[in-house]
């Protein structure tokens, strides 16, 4: 049998050379202005688009039904997008205001925690392409659920208000976003399932017709997201390419208070021999920096000093934090890595209480950082560093369950 001899080949084969088409030219989108031209700016733009195909159809196909729910996790450390922050775990699961839903789940010791329902998409300028572009609808905090003595909870979402742990859906209501926030090394991931109450058949096999338009969605996603970055921060508020190295204030709108978090981001460019002094008084509640690339997904958190939260953070005797971007290791504990690239984008978040903190930068020569940090900053060895990358690479594969 060949290509002609089913009903749907044609349609099948036109909708599969439609989405090789996009791909295609998303790819063309590495080559942007504001992504830099060296092979390691290329090669990351190129990642940004691989690694979101390996995951196009999970959204687009795999667990898309509603009617058959599954947790998906669309950020990890070999999959980013949207400004991810590297000490954040995102899921997501698709659901609709019809049904009636159950999370169950071991809450683990996370510092920060939050299930939001997310509404229909705005049209429009302005608007993420998908996963994103959602309006929060309901939201339940971490210090809201209800957890048993043993660490387990149940959540139900949808129908009518049942137990202390519920979220009402609308007509509108179309995912969940997942969301825990990590400090120290030690915490726990949070273990969780989510299933449609009333399931009573098995998933029905996708159609010819489900399989185009999961192609449809799945082009859509890859060109969109190739469409979005880098430029949309640029286009929409928050960053500013013609004044650099500099944040601007944190902006904390009624969609934050809903996710639980205030954020501003700093668009950064370093020359071959410069360093950049991130400087903030220590502060109450929870913070989270973390560096990224042009395409806003996290840098390689796995193994290298990427990101900080108030327990791994060094605080100077004057009560002040004070992080190092720099090409290469300082020496210094609070090192930002920067993996090599000329420019990124580095996102500070405010969680919890407290309130945000002022953030200042300086811009040094790599060569003069001695004389512009304090003389008791904290400094590690080449040992103490080895030891800090050990002690991220464990953390991290234990958060998404690749370790033990």
């Amino acid at each position: 049998m060949a290509l002609g001899d089913g009903p749907d080949d044609a349609a099948l084969d036109a909708a599969w050379d439609d989405f090789c088409d996009r791909l295609k030219a998303a790819g063309q989108r590495v080559f942007k202005d504001h992504n830099a031209t060296s092979g390691l700016h290329r090669a990351d733009g190129f990642r940004f688009l691989t690694q979101n195909l390996g995951q196009a159809f999970d959204l687009a196909l795999e667990t898309r039904d509603s009617r058959y729910p599954l947790i998906h996790t669309f950020c990890h450390p070999t999959r980013k997008l949207g400004g991810d922050c590297a000490d954040f775990v995102y899921q997501q699961a698709w659901i609709d205001g019809k049904s009636t839903y159950r999370i169950v789940g071991q809450r683990g010791t996370a510092r920060f925690f939050n299930i939001t329902v997310q509404g229909p998409r705005a049209d429009g300028p302005g608007v993420l392409s998908e996963p994103f572009g959602d309006v929060p609808e309901a939201n339940l905090a971490g210090d809201q659920l209800h957890v048993e003595p043993d660490g387990a909870f149940e959540v139900h979402i949808g129908g009518a208000q049942r137990g202390p742990n519920w979220l009402p859906t609308t007509a509108g209501s179309r995912k969940l976003f997942i969301r825990q926030g990590f400090d120290s090394w030690q915490e726990q991931p949070a273990r969780i399932r989510i299933e449609r109450v009333g399931m009573e058949t098995p998933k029905p096999l996708p159609t010819a017709a489900t399989m185009i338009d999961a192609m449809q969605w799945a082009g859509d996603f890859v060109t969109g997201l190739m469409d979005d970055w880098p430029e949309y921060p640029f286009r929409y508020g928050g960053v500013n390419a013609e004044q650099p190295n500099r944040f601007p204030d944190v902006d904390h709108t009624d969609a934050d208070a809903k996710r639980g978090r205030a954020a501003t981001n700093m668009y950064w460019v370093l020359g071959p021999d410069e360093a950049l002094v991130v400087e903030f008084d220590a502060h109450e509640g929870l913070w989270m920096l973390t560096n990224m690339g042009v395409f806003f997904t996290s840098m390689d958190y796995l193994y290298r000093p990427v990101s900080y939260t108030p327990s791994r953070t060094a605080v100077d005797s004057d009560g002040r934090i004070r992080l190092v971007l720099a090409h290469q290791d300082p020496g210094y504990h609070n090192w930002i890595d920067t993996q090599g690239f000329e420019r990124g984008n580095l996102t500070y978040r405010h969680m919890l209480d407290g309130a945000p903190a002022e953030l200042r930068t300086r811009l040094v020569e790599f060569a003069d950082l001695a004389d512009a940090l304090p003389p008791d900053s904290f400094t590690v060895s080449e040992e103490e560093r080895v030891e800090q990358m050990w002690l991220r690479f464990n953390a991290i594969r234990h958060r998404y369950g690749w370790g033990p």
